[in-house]
């Protein structure tokens, strides 16, 4: 079982969007995906909870959390998003970065978009890595 950790800044838009699509379009007995964030903020935004409902992803209950060395040490995966000189540094694991827009902010369609693309990008780690159903 391999673990994906998507990390941005504070945990309330694109590494919630990457986990939640990850956990629902991966195999789970080949791997799962957590998302954390360096400062995280007090809720997900709610621009990005409509969007994932959109889809029938209903993440109004997560809560954002800190990014912390334990948490990154259980990584096999990291994707940071926009986390800059604060992004940590996980020895071993596979590192990406996917530069998007933080949807803080951002109208609907802007969110509906960002969450279109981590969508593709998404869908295109679980191809890469054979992590599909």
């Amino acid at each position: 079982m391999k673990t994906v950790l998507f990390a941005c800044v504070h945990n309330a838009g694109r590494s919630q969007i990457a986990a939640a699509l990850f956990n629902m379009m991966a195999d789970q007995g080949k791997a799962r995906a957590i998302s954390a964030g360096t400062d995280p903020g007090p809720v997900v935004h709610p621009a990005v909870i409509s969007v994932m409902k959109e889809i029938g992803l209903d993440i109004s209950s997560v809560t954002p959390q800190r990014l912390t060395p334990e948490l990154a040490r259980t990584a096999q995966y990291l994707i940071t998003m926009g986390c800059g000189d604060q992004c940590p540094v996980v020895p071993g694991a596979v590192r990406d970065d996917w530069p998007l827009d933080d949807p803080n902010g951002k109208s609907i369609d802007e969110t509906r978009e960002i969450r279109n693309q981590i969508h593709e990008r998404v869908r295109q780690l679980i191809g890469h890595e054979q992590f599909a159903p």
